[in-house]
């Protein structure tokens, strides 16, 4: 009987060893740090692996994950600097550098962080005005991340950036905004519809001088074509009349030519008081009407005078030319 009471007393002692020993073996995750306490008092700090505390006097006080977290920072009303309400609410983004100071600097390192990102928002908030802060976002997160690291750097924080989340003015604030931008909208595109309407009227103006331009010039082009067609038409009509009256003068150097111009000349002299008659109620007939052999004989007379002296200019000069020819005419008619 003592024999097997012993054994089972060796057997709990050795269950209760074990049951022991296996509760002061401890794993570490990666990227975590555990505090160990001996006592109540800072011991060592346990990073990733296996590892044994010393049963009854050594325990884990702090556990910390070293990997970067999201801290939600809660709404908070800040007041701007011309005196408008607003409700601004973030997220820090933060990590362990310190497991140590983390445990011990502070508290709550969380609670610490979030009521200084706030503290740091309402002041940054004031200093500006309310169309400002929704410009200034970036200024705002930059300021509150430099005040927020400079002040948890004792402990063991590390702030990597702040980001804003919303920025909630009142509703009365809200309609005065959304009046304004819809002015402004409405300014804007007044301002766009008039630079339409005048880039369409100067494309307008510049089409019309660009076809007046053109009208213009086909005008030009025209006139120069009618100009160079009639310039064209007087030379070949007077060429065509030089021709006539060389061949004319040709003519009569021939056999009978002298005889058929004065023919001719007496055809017109009467077709030319015909003409008359027909004209006009008064005639005035010279006294010998009657003596056609008379007229044409004075017509060959004039144009023996006229052959003369255009073949001898020199003789002759265009106002003795006529002075002779009257002469005769007047002789002619006194005879008859």
């Amino acid at each position: 009987m003592e024999t097997t009471s012993t054994i089972i007393v060796i057997i709990v002692l050795a269950v209760f060893g074990i049951i022991m020993l296996a509760s002061h073996v401890k794993t570490v995750k990666h990227q975590t740090a555990k505090i160990v306490q001996r006592l109540g008092k800072y011991r060592k700090t346990l990073e990733a692996g296996l590892h044994v505390l010393a049963p009854f006097i050594e325990k884990i006080a702090y556990v910390h994950s070293l990997k970067e977290q999201a801290i939600d920072v809660p709404p908070q009303v800040c007041i701007t600097k011309d005196n408008i309400s607003v409700e601004v609410d973030g997220v820090l983004y933060v990590i362990i550098t310190d497991a140590v100071k983390a445990s011990y600097g502070v508290q709550s390192w969380r609670f610490a962080v979030i009521q200084l990102s706030q503290t740091m928002m309402r002041s940054e908030i004031g200093k500006i005005e309310l169309d400002r802060t929704f410009e200034e976002r970036e200024t705002l997160n930059a300021a509150i991340v430099r005040a927020v690291d400079e002040a948890s750097d004792p402990w063991g924080i590390k702030v990597n950036r702040y980001e804003i989340k919303n920025i909630t003015p009142p509703d009365s604030i809200k309609e005065a905004m959304e009046r304004q931008m819809k002015a402004v909208r409405e300014k804007r595109a007044m301002i766009a519809e008039s630079e339409g309407e005048k880039q369409a009227r100067i494309n307008r103006a510049e089409g019309e001088r660009e076809a007046k331009i053109a009208q213009a010039e086909g005008d030009k082009q025209g006139m120069i074509k009618r100009a160079e067609g009639e310039a064209e038409k007087i030379l070949k009509v007077a060429t065509a009349t030089a021709e006539g009256i060389k061949k004319v003068g040709t003519a009569i150097e021939q056999t009978g030519g002298k005889e058929a111009v004065a023919l001719r000349l007496g055809e017109h002299y009467l077709e030319g008081f015909a003409n008359i008659a027909q004209e006009s109620t008064t005639l005035l007939f010279p006294a010998n009407l009657t003596d056609l052999a008379s007229m044409i004989a004075t017509g060959a007379t004039v144009f023996e005078k006229t052959k003369s002296t255009t073949s001898h200019p020199s003789k002759l000069k265009t106002n003795e030319k006529v002075e002779q020819t009257e002469e005769k005419l007047e002789e002619d008619e006194s005879i008859s």
